[in-house]
């Protein structure tokens, strides 16, 4: 008797789990709408209007499902879900930061989507996005954003310099901020002493934090040691700003570049609204944006961020197809277009960037730096390399430690987060 209660009961229990999975609304009936739940990791003020409107779209244009859609601040999304995949509740669909997926995935917390309605246009988007949503040979999540980092500069001081093009490499960079301090009095440019702004040195340098084929720990390489050396070079002399190692570092950057302080930094197209916000840049078309400047090697690089959607794996059959479909949605040209307009963010495929698209100069700019573009590689732990990595390259920067030993400190708190790579 106790046995049959038991049995009886968990049924009900995975009933019950069936349900709440996926974040379901309790008063859906069998033969009403299927309702998905969506968390947008977006901001909250600028993005998140655009995609509340697309939601709206995609309802009236499929009335058997209904979208709940939450946003969740980017800062605590991650860990969120983590847990609520871990355990019931998630979400069927996440905004999920690249570096996000492929740890997800080896979690078993993503449905592979390869095949699926989702990336039924799977042809149309940058193969270099699609290979980053990659767990073990599987897709997990459709190419939704995209960003990477490039040298902007405004082109007023720049000409007023008598400067006629962007620095091709760090060395004419740094002619180039010595030329613009004589010749306007501004600093010609400010660096950032954050590890994902750096990533361009290492990539100048053809090396990377890790090389994930041979497992093994660069950061402390004698590749990644020239790289970080120009990197803090570019901290001091003529027309280089020192390195600011406050709280508030990346907005007195910021500040100062659209107010006209400084004439280059390194940015991403996540502030090309906030550009044009600032008093130089009130002519949209004074922001000059280039490739990121070339190493010793002669190649130039910057790594690629952005955001996919991928679906939650404990999510039911009906559940789940429909998320394919909302998925399929909001990734097509036609909303990545709207997202492109409303947002100025970059699409993640080639057939969006329309000629209106490409009107905002901001855009247009970026997307001809989308081929230096370095992929992550497909390394669940990747993006956690940066963390230790952030706190040694400040102190570096601020004088606290010598290059030699942040570098070395780096390789040793990495080597805990990937222990089976060797020095």
């Amino acid at each position: 008797m106790r046995r049959g209660i038991a049995a009886t009961a968990l049924v009900a229990s995975i009933a019950l789990t069936a349900t709440a999975c996926g974040g379901s609304d309790s008063g859906e009936s069998a033969d009403g709408p299927v309702t998905i739940t969506w968390w947008d990791t977006s901001n909250a003020t600028n993005e998140a209007p655009t995609y509340k409107a697309l939601v709206k779209e995609f309802e009236a244009a499929n009335k058997n499902i209904k979208v709940k859609y939450v946003n969740v601040p980017f800062d605590q999304a991650q860990n969120k879900f983590d847990t609520a995949a871990g355990a019931t509740g998630a979400p069927d669909i996440l905004r999920s930061e690249v570096g996000w997926t492929p740890a997800f995935a080896k979690k078993g917390f993503f449905l592979p989507l390869d095949g699926t309605e989702a990336l039924k246009d799977q042809d149309e988007f940058q193969p270099s996005l699609i290979k980053q949503a990659q767990y073990d040979g599987k897709t997990y999540g459709v190419p939704f954003v995209t960003d990477t980092l490039a040298l902007v500069y405004n082109k007023e001081l720049f000409e007023k310099a008598g400067i006629t093009e962007a620095p091709k490499s760090w060395d004419d960079l740094k002619k180039a901020a010595a030329t613009v301090k004589d010749k306007t009095g501004v600093d010609g440019y400010w660096g950032s002493t954050q590890a994902y702004y750096a990533q361009s040195f290492l990539y100048g340098e053809g090396t990377d934090t890790v090389d994930v084929a041979q497992k093994k720990i660069t950061v402390n390489s004698a590749e990644a040691e020239k790289a970080y050396g120009t990197w803090l070079d570019l901290f001091d002399g003529k027309g280089l700003h020192k390195a600011d190692t406050t709280a508030d570092a990346y907005a007195h950057i910021q500040d100062a570049f659209v107010n006209g302080k400084v004439a280059s930094i390194i940015q991403g197209p996540w502030e090309i609204t906030n550009f044009y916000k600032g008093s130089a840049f009130k002519d949209k078309a004074n922001l000059g944006i280039a490739t990121v400047p070339a190493g010793s090697t002669g190649k130039a690089g910057a790594p690629t961020g952005g955001h996919n959607l991928s679906v939650y794996v404990g999510s039911d059959k009906a559940h789940q197809e429909a998320s394919l479909k909302f998925v399929n949605f909001m990734t097509s040209a036609k909303s990545q277009e709207t997202i492109a307009l409303k947002n100025s963010t970059l699409p993640t495929r080639d057939d969006a960037y329309t000629a209106e698209v490409k009107a905002d100069p901001g855009i247009a700019g970026y997307q001809t730096v989308l081929a230096a573009a370095q992929p992550r590689p497909e390394l669940p732990e990747y993006s956690s390399l940066w963390g230790p990595l952030e706190t040694e390259l400040l102190a570096i920067a601020g004088g606290k430690k010598s290059l030699d030993k942040g570098l070395g400190n780096a390789e040793t708190a990495i080597a805990k987060l990937v222990p089976d790579y060797s020095k």
